[in-house]
């Protein structure tokens, strides 16, 4: 499938418009609800195998976070071959006491996996409670690339970055549809 036709699927059926507070505490008009575009088994399927090139060599965890990097982190690994840990925002404080479940991450080079990606606040927290675990945290990989502060967050903490869209990606074309007095 052509990216450009995933981005309008992407666009179809994830965009709402109205007023939305962002995980950063920042208000928008514009949200991609992912859980639209995570339930849909042929999306997910597209999604996963336009982020599989992106994985970095070397990887030997995908960490979906929780929650919406979850259900995309098992689609890579069933893409990839690679195993999937599915990472809490907190331990949980019982049974197991873990903060990631699945595959133990312990001396592994892990890339953290999640949807989208504002300022990359929530990515920071897991990626250093990863490398409390004794994780290698190294690479992030996304959906949808919210805002360039995230990027810039990341990459200052060292993580290696990639999305597969951001969103000026996935507005301009279906803006451009509806004319220009339409923005």
């Amino acid at each position: 499938m052509e990216r450009e036709w995933l981005a309008k699927q992407i666009y179809e059926t994830a965009h709402l418009t109205g007023s939305f507070t962002l995980r950063s505490g920042k208000v928008s008009t514009d949200y991609f609800d992912k859980y639209r575009f995570e339930s849909n088994p042929v999306l997910l399927q597209e999604i996963a195998a336009r982020l599989s090139p992106l994985v970095p060599l070397g990887t030997e965890v995908l960490a979906g976070l929780e929650m919406g990097g979850i259900p995309i982190a098992t689609a890579l690994s069933l893409q990839t071959g690679i195993p999937a840990a599915f990472v809490r925002k907190k331990a949980k404080e019982y049974g197991t006491c873990k903060l990631a479940e699945g595959i133990d991450v312990k001396g592994k080079k892990v890339c953290i996996v999640e949807d989208v990606v504002t300022t990359g606040g929530q990515i920071l927290l897991s990626a250093a409670d990863l490398r409390s675990a004794g994780a290698d945290v190294v690479s992030v990989l996304c959906v949808i690339e919210r805002e360039p502060q995230g990027r810039t967050n990341l990459e200052n903490d060292g993580l290696h970055f990639s999305s597969l869209f951001n969103m000026e990606e996935l507005l301009q074309p279906q803006q451009r549809a509806l004319g220009p007095n339409r923005y």
